[in-house]
């Protein structure tokens, strides 16, 4: 039907000059038909056929067959005591069957009603999910071919979701659900289905007004928002687009309407968020048959139109009064209004970005282009704290694993004790990781929203859907809700509005970890908006997100996209589906990522995960999965499944998308997909990349710094990831450590750092007291890497809230004063051919000492003289007095949490330990093994190897008491987890009777 014209006094006039070219996102369009094919009319007449067989034929077949089950009179008390016949149970089966047979009826009727009347989705018939749920699927069927199929679609596009709790009539859910995706919720319900079977009345409902009236500038006009029709929506956008000749002019509309009463007695609070039946002031230069202008009479439009804008035009004044001081025309729907934050003592301008949504707001080429590639690393790792972050978490997670992993192997000779060292553009997008990564923050995130999720469980409350959070600049969290949901747990308190809960930064650092599963584990960031970062929560979207735009720059928003599911700290589990991508990114979480060849693949998967995920719901007795996770299984079911479809679907492919996931939304399913244009059938949210990494949504009023992953960095952080595999080169040569250190009597350094134990520099005067620890700092980073640190990375672990550059080269000054020159007078403190900073080879730590020794002693000049080998272990062992740094102050030396040392130590320690014990024992010196195990577990106590050795060692010396002495301290150590399965088996060897003695004292 098309559209309703009200215009009055307005005279015709020559459309306004075609509007420049914007972004395309919702605009009326025509869409392609899908004509009915033979399968339609074969499966409306089989859904005829079951539903008179069920409504008519039962009841038939029962009174045939059966007659009245019930007694004809009021039974009495001999009837208890009678003998149950085979004909009394047929009886009670036959009540049973009548009262399905009522309730199904009554789901049919309901269902008829619904779909014929056009109003949003049929009500709830109680207690009959599944039986309304075929019921809606034969009536949808029948009537889809027929003339009523087009008001009957809003009812199909909610199959499925209607049988939840919380669902509402179209409208009445687009009336009463304020929020960023509110009205999207509602168009995703109402598009994959009716896209599939009517989208063509859409396109042709959508038609715009061309003709107008030519109105001067002072008139005032007004336009009243249209009710949906197929699948299209009224949106500020569309009535800027057609009525101003340009869709961006929205926000005049917005700010003439903001907070004004409307008919229904809500207020425009939101540009995504008009309903039907709202009027809109619009500017003076309107035009279109649409319009009413007023005061002047309008004789098309009802006298009930006619007064509610006359009320409505009252208000103007009231509603700029009181409405103007609160923002501009610039206003950002979407974006949670911001607590001022403290203004800082000293304003500065961080030349190293701070960790946090702060350092979003840039978006830039690799900067070594611009200025050199001594200060150049990757701008857009450095804007995404949240994906690095992740990223430097997982990259730590594998090569510990490595490590750990070839602590299996042969003490020397083995692969994974150096990893190795990063070149190129991976050594550059590591420097970047390290100084773009935002631990706190994800710590924060994971903490608040995990005790959200626990407050909500202690008050049987459930988890509202959530459709995206924001990062204020201030540190505060906004979660958007789809619908109001109450007042939230404390320390969250309301936002802006019923549809906002806020924590405050403060209220967050006094979280603590909280046992429970992630409540919303499907959280990604996009990009960042006025200081805040938005992270939308994929797996809650009500049907697609589509993103356009060049092949490229889509590309860098899926592996971005891509990288942080796969990486981040505030999800447990989830299922990331990759189709189309052109670089494998499985590397980056091999238990999480999978690729599939094409959308044959993924629809073959998919149509079987969504069959599995809404039995399992069914059965388990839950709305959505979010139910779920609050419940008993919450650690093992319920996990996201998230696809990324970077490949463009051809049109078939994309209508049978958008049917498959017309139901994602309470699965825990989620789609991100790619496209050339904006017509995406059943597309919830639509974005745009453009070029120039703005990420844009009109309709939302969103417009992002986008985040990225271009394929340059992307490669870099899959090439860190592949080098760090623990099963890539295994039982290959042990690597080369990055700094061997002369350690003859010729190769005395000039400053010597101890590093293993307390903190102690010789050589060198002690600095001035108030930089004395920056500069210990600063040293100790250099040593633990010999193959140089960039000036950035250097400042940011120094200064992990930002610093101004002549901070920063002031202490760099300082530094290389301190450390002074070589007699050649070459500076201790140099930088190499990247523009790292790098320490001269007269400046050694005992780390390097010990890991020269060990080299020496099993690859060096040990292995072919057993005298020298002894030697060597004794003197690195001798190194040995304790953890690394252990004396360090409380609150600095941060960066170590991103570093391997910590566990690279243990392990070079426990070798070396071991390797003395086997040299000790081949010439049956027990007691010196004894005293090297011992010495080494001093730093190393977890290492389950010594503990074995010592073992061995100790039943060498054939002291049965010592022994069993040593198995009782093994077992007191273990405590209630008990001994690990290969100490149990080496005891039962050396000392069978050693479970008698637990016997006995348990």
């Amino acid at each position: 039907m098309p559209r309703r014209r009200t215009s009055s006094s307005s005279s015709s006039s020559t459309a306004p000059s075609a509007a420049p070219a914007t972004p395309r996102n919702r605009t009326p369009q025509p869409v392609r038909v899908r004509r009915r094919s033979f399968g339609d009319f074969v499966k409306a007449f089989l859904a005829f056929v079951v539903l008179l067989a069920l409504v008519a034929g039962v009841p038939l077949a029962l009174a045939m067959t059966v007659g009245w089950p019930l007694p004809n009179g009021a039974p009495g008390l001999d009837w208890l005591q009678r003998e149950i016949t085979v004909q009394t149970f047929l009886r009670i089966l036959t009540v049973i069957v009548w009262l399905a047979w009522a309730q199904f009826t009554a789901c049919v009727l309901v269902e008829v009603k619904a779909a014929l009347s056009g109003v949003g989705v049929p009500g709830r018939v109680p207690g009959s999910g599944p039986s309304q749920l075929l019921a809606r699927q034969l009536v949808a069927a029948l009537l889809l071919v027929g003339a009523t199929a087009a008001s009957l679609t809003p009812g199909l596009s909610q199959l499925g979701q209607s049988l939840e709790g919380n669902q509402r009539p179209a409208v009445a859910a687009a009336q009463q659900t304020p929020g960023l995706f509110a009205q999207q919720q509602e168009q995703a319900a109402n598009t994959a289905n009716a896209l599939a079977e009517q989208a063509g009345q859409a396109g042709q409902a959508a038609a715009r007004a061309d003709g107008g009236a030519s109105v001067a500038n002072g008139d005032t006009k007004y336009y009243r928002i249209q009710p949906p029709e197929g699948r299209h929506h009224d949106s500020l956008w569309e009535v800027a687009d057609r009525h101003l000749g340009d869709g961006r002019r929205y926000k005049e509309i917005f700010e003439l309407n903001k907070d004004r009463v409307q008919p229904d007695g809500s207020k425009l609070s939101e540009a995504s968020l008009i309903r039907p039946g709202w009027i809109m002031e619009m500017p003076g230069d309107a035009r279109g048959g649409e319009l009413v202008e007023m005061p002047d009479e309008a004789p098309n439009v009802s006298e009930q139109v006619q007064q509610q804008i006359s009320d409505y035009a009252q208000t103007g004044d009231h509603a700029q009064g009181s409405g103007g001081g609160q923002g501009s025309g610039d206003a950002q729907v979407s974006l949670p209004e911001q607590r001022p934050a403290p203004a800082p003592a000293t304003p500065v301008t961080p030349a190293t970005p701070a960790p946090g949504p702060a350092t979003g707001g840039q978006h830039a080429t690799p900067a070594a282009e611009e200025s050199g590639r001594s200060f150049g690393l990757p701008e857009t790792l450095l804007a995404a704290p949240l994906l690095a972050a992740g990223l430097l978490g997982a990259l730590g997670r594998r090569r510990r694993q490595a490590l750990w992993h070839s602590a299996l192997g042969a003490v020397g000779g083995r692969r994974g004790m150096e990893p190795p060292t990063p070149t190129g553009d991976a050594q550059d997008v590591q420097d970047a990781l390290l100084v773009g990564a935002d631990p706190e923050g994800v710590r924060l995130l994971d903490r608040s929203l995990r005790g959200l999720a626990a407050a909500l469980a202690a008050e049987s409350r459930p988890l509202p859907v959530v459709y995206a959070a924001w990062m204020g600049g201030n540190g505060d969290l906004h979660l958007q809700l789809a619908q109001p949901a109450g007042k939230p747990p404390t320390p969250w308190q309301v936002g802006q509005d019923q549809t906002f809960w806020m924590l405050a930064r403060a209220d967050a650092e006094r979280y603590e970890d909280a046992e429970t599963a992630a409540p919303y584990p499907g959280l990604v960031s996009l990009g960042t908006m006025d200081d805040s970062r938005l992270l939308l929560n994929l797996e809650a979207v009500p049907g697609l997100v589509s993103l356009s735009g060049a092949e490229e720059d889509r590309a860098a928003v899926f592996a971005s996209v891509a990288a942080e599911l796969a990486t981040n700290g505030w999800s447990d589990r989830m299922t990331i589906t990759l189709v189309g991508f052109g670089a494998d990114l499985t590397p980056l979480a091999p238990n999480r990522i999978r690729h599939l060849d094409g959308f044959e693949d993924l629809f073959e998967t998919m149509s079987a995960e969504t069959r599995q995920r809404r039995g399992a719901l069914g059965a388990a007795g839950h709305d959505s999965v979010l139910t779920g996770r609050t419940g008993p299984a919450q650690h093992t079911r319920w996990a996201p499944h998230l696809v990324l479809l970077a490949a463009q679907p051809s049109d078939e492919d994309a209508l049978r998308l958008a049917e498959l996931a017309a139901d994602a939304g309470r699965l825990g399913i989620g789609y991100l997909v790619g496209t050339e244009g904006t017509d995406l059938p059943g597309a919830a949210w639509e974005m745009e990349i453009t070029g120039e990494g703005r990420l844009l949504a009109p309709l939302l009023g969103l417009e992002l710094e986008a985040q990225l992953l271009p394929a340059a960095q992307q490669r870099a952080v899959v090439e860190l990831f592949t080098d760090a595999d623990p099963e890539r080169g295994a039982g290959g040569p042990a690597n080369t450590p990055p700094f061997l250190v002369d350690i003859s009597e010729q190769g005395r350094p000039a400053v010597y750092a101890r590093l293993v134990g307390s903190y102690e520099i010789i050589g060198l005067d002690a600095p001035d007291g108030d930089r004395s620890a920056q500069l210990h700092e600063a040293l100790a980073l250099l040593l633990l890497h010999r193959e140089g640190v960039h000036p950035r990375v250097l400042a940011s672990a120094l200064w992990p809230r930002g610093v101004t550059e002549d901070v920063r080269d002031a202490l760099l000054d300082r530094l290389r004063a301190w450390l002074g020159t070589d007699p050649d007078g070459t500076p201790r403190l140099g930088t190499d051919a990247t523009g790292r900073l790098t320490l001269a080879k007269s400046v050694v730590s005992d780390l390097d000492v010990l890991r020269s020794l060990y080299y020496e002693a099993t690859q060096g000049r040990g292995v072919d003289s057993r005298q020298v080998r002894g030697r060597l272990l004794t003197d690195a062992l001798v190194l040995v007095r304790g953890p690394l740094l252990a004396d360090r102050p409380e609150g600095r030396y941060r960066w170590l949490t991103h570093e391997i040392i910590d566990a690279q130590l243990p392990l070079l320690v426990a070798d070396t330990g071991l390797a003395l014990s086997e040299f000790h024992l081949e010439r049956s010196r027990a007691e010196k093994a004894i005293e090297a195990l011992n010495a080494a577990l001093r730093t190393a106590p977890a290492d389950e190897r010594l503990y074995h050795e010592l073992l061995r060692a100790t039943h060498t010396t054939e002291d049965a008491d010592r022994l069993r002495a040593l198995a009782a301290d093994l077992i007191g150590r273990s405590g209630a987890r008990g001994l690990p399965p290969r100490t149990e088996a080496l005891l039962d060897e050396l000392l069978p009777t050693w479970r008698d003695g637990v016997a006995a004292a348990g």
